[in-house]
């Protein structure tokens, strides 16, 4: 979106997003206000010392109709509510509110690979930047994954792609921004609280593909029937990943099979991943979608396999943590709704003692009961759904509550036999306990090294 000089913006939150947001906007000559609704204590002295040195004005404490004078635009950042107050009242005066994305769109001087998805998002992301690295392409890489994606547009010099990964909330406010190769996992429930409906949520997630056109791509789950159902402009070309027959890149005994029929892309291509992290279940289609989105950006054979080989995913994402008296302890934090929960689930091949639970984001966890009712074997639940949880999976397997993380390790412990795994995939938000889900995959690893010491010592 093109800004002119002199236009007045008021940006709403400052988060990282918020602050990578102003800076943009003030390198380009639009003069900026910004409404927080933390007190001024709260905000880090380098964050205000900027604002001050920008001539940016601030207001704290919550957010007022008053400060929307004399605007031309409002933002807001991707975590702000879309029903708060000062939003609806800039709306009825008539002001565009716009995001993050609907700024960056058409600006980006690369080509741009975009993912989104329930699950898998972060993933998908790094491995395509790494993929990418592997091929001799220098990629940004940024959006919901840390990097804030209008910091892009600080020093673009050098880049030779953009790589995003992108939530609904995002995406909720896109504007017409599209991405050159957008990539959409799969559809899960997730987020409930804020969409209202899953309808709404799905529908957020496809706005990835509104503004696609002639030349562009479009990459989609085939296994999961709501992505893989995703509406598209004809002109757009369309490509799978999945264990379908009949997919783009297709799963087949722990390989990636890619056939494409695009022009100078066209052939068969072959990716072992035994050898690699990326070798589980979960794993193997989130492989599938960055080799195909690294192959239609232009990416050979050789450094794709070199960067499956090299790639390390992130961290809290069914990652070993011990093995003590033969019961292996899992951590999968990021594991934040029910679809990735179910995920997790279904690629353990061990009986299961679960550790779940959270803050609920208005799932329906009666959708678990198949998958729990075959995988898991005892139930240790967490947090503010605890209640929810048991009453939709309690009849199912032995279930039991905990008031803290180390509760809950220590009688899942108690609860598994040798051979069994400890799960962490709480199927919520951690925010009532924790500060994120890093840190309660951090909390997890400790309480189990803690048990893992007692062990030796006794």
């Amino acid at each position: 979106m093109q800004i002119s000089r002199g236009t007045q913006a008021v940006v709403i939150g400052l988060g990282a997003a918020g602050l990578s947001t102003v800076r943009y906007l003030v390198n380009r000559g639009v003069r900026v206000r910004v409404s927080d609704r933390r007190a001024v204590e709260q905000i880090p002295p380098d964050t205000l010392a900027f604002l001050k040195q920008a001539e940016v004005a601030l207001e704290t404490g919550g957010h007022t109709a008053a400060f929307l004078a004399g605007a031309d635009m409002v933002i807001p950042g991707p975590g702000v509510p879309l029903d708060l107050p000062v939003l609806q009242a800039a709306r009825k005066q008539g002001l565009p509110v716009l995001g993050e994305l609907a700024l960056a769109a058409g600006q980006y001087a690369v080509p741009v690979i975009a993912v989104t998805g329930s699950n898998g998002k972060t993933t998908v992301t790094s491995l395509i930047g790494e993929l990418l690295r592997a091929s001799g392409k220098n990629p940004f890489v940024g959006g919901n994954i840390g990097t804030p994606l209008l910091d892009y547009f600080a020093d673009p010099q050098g880049y030779d792609a953009v790589v995003l990964e992108l939530s609904s909330f995002q995406l909720d406010l896109a504007g017409a921004f599209r991405p050159d190769i957008g990539l959409l996992l799969n559809i899960s429930p997730d987020h409930l609280d804020r969409h209202g409906s899953l309808e709404a949520y799905t529908l957020a997630k496809q706005n990835l593909f509104r503004h696609q056109q002639l030349g562009d791509r479009a990459i989609l789950g085939a296994d999961d029937p709501v992505a893989a159902a995703t509406p598209l402009n004809p002109e757009v070309g369309r490509f799978t990943f999945g264990r379908a027959e009949g997919c783009t890149a297709r799963i087949a005994d722990g390989r990636i099979l890619l056939t494409l029929m695009a022009g100078a892309l066209s052939g068969k291509t072959e990716y072992v991943l035994s050898g690699t992290t990326l070798h589980s279940s979960v794993n193997q289609l989130n492989a599938a979608a960055a080799i195909l989105a690294v192959t239609l950006a232009g990416c050979e054979q050789a450094g794709i396999a070199e960067g499956l080989r090299r790639f390390v995913p992130p961290p809290h994402r069914m990652a070993e943590v011990a093995t003590i008296d033969g019961v292996r302890f899992i951590n999968d934090s990021k594991a934040t709704n029910i679809g990735a929960l179910e995920a997790a689930l279904a690629g353990c091949e061990s009986p299961v003692v679960l550790i779940a639970g959270g803050r609920d984001k208005g799932s329906d966890y009666s959708l678990l009961r198949e998958v729990v009712g075959r995988k898991v074997k005892h139930l240790v639940l967490v947090g503010e759904a605890a209640g929810l949880m048991r009453a939709a999976l309690g009849s199912l397997v032995p279930t039991e509550a905990a008031t803290t993380m180390e509760d809950a390790v220590r009688r899942a412990m108690t609860a598994a036999a040798s051979g069994d795994l400890v799960l962490l995939a709480p199927g919520c938000a951690s925010f009532d306990m924790f500060s994120g889900y890093d840190e309660r995959g951090r909390v997890f690893a400790e309480c189990v090294h803690q048990i893992g010491q007692e062990r030796l010592e006794a």
